[in-house]
């Protein structure tokens, strides 16, 4: 995931509730951006969650060199000890930028709106 933001900023206008969300200077590239997932639990392997992403709205600018989304997320989880449930539910502004006939991210930004029972998908920060 951390590989679509290789060349583009990842940032969030945070929830102090959503440790990776606490952030307001832009991350960029693979390396920071995939540090910023680092409290997220993993099960085998995995979260064991499903992102839903809805009424999504994407507008090229009519040369057709860039273009923004705008979209809800709602995160579901669930473990053999956790009914299903959502944890988290927000927005997402995007921004894209088509570079040799390939589009990329070039900006995310994060809007956290509703954040439930996060103790089971993060790590708590420590102290």
């Amino acid at each position: 995931m951390a590989a679509l933001f290789a060349d583009a900023t990842w940032r969030s206008a945070g929830r102090s509730a959503w440790r990776s969300a606490a952030r307001t200077v832009p991350l960029r590239g693979v390396e920071q951006v995939r540090r910023a997932y680092d409290g997220v639990l993993l099960y085998d392997g995995v979260p064991c969650t499903k992102h839903v992403i809805s009424n999504l709205t994407v507008t090229v600018d009519p040369a057709g060199a860039t273009a923004t989304a705008r979209s809800y997320f709602t995160v579901l989880q669930a473990r053999p000890d956790l009914p299903l449930q959502p944890i988290i539910a927000g927005r997402y502004h995007d921004a894209f930028a088509c570079v040799a006939d390939v589009w990329r991210f070039s900006d995310r930004v994060i809007l956290p709106d509703l954040v439930g029972d996060l103790r089971w998908h993060l790590r708590a920060p420590a102290g």
